[in-house]
């Protein structure tokens, strides 16, 4: 019996191996039609998530390099008013999550306490 399948191109295949079952295994639904938009809206995650890890990375290394630049000219290592700032903005922004991912970022531009 032929099925048809969402590839992760997410374009419709047709299968005659069970390929419904393999698509209903990775979306969530038998429904072609659902499944094609999930893989279309995963792909999209996909490119948010890369763009998040690049600028995660871009701000660590700045915030670094602020850090060993204040350092180098006697300053000190932080300045807890800049950091509370950026917690306040993304609680502010994204309620108590927004803290916590603050919280990540300043650790990784820093690192631990």
């Amino acid at each position: 019996m032929m099925t048809d399948v969402v590839e992760s191109s997410g374009s419709l295949a047709r299968d005659d191996r069970g390929g419904s079952r393999q698509a209903a295994a990775r979306t969530g639904t038998d429904d072609t039609a659902a499944a094609g938009r999930i893989v279309e809206i995963r792909e999209r995650i996909d490119e948010i998530d890369r763009t998040i890890i690049a600028l995660w990375q871009e701000r660590a290394a700045l915030s670094q390099e602020i850090g060993a630049t204040r350092m180098a000219s006697g300053g000190t290592r932080l300045v807890l008013s800049r950091e509370r700032e950026i917690l306040e903005r993304f609680r502010q922004a994204l309620g108590a999550d927004g803290t916590q991912l603050a919280l990540l970022l300043l650790r990784a531009g820093r690192g631990p306490l």
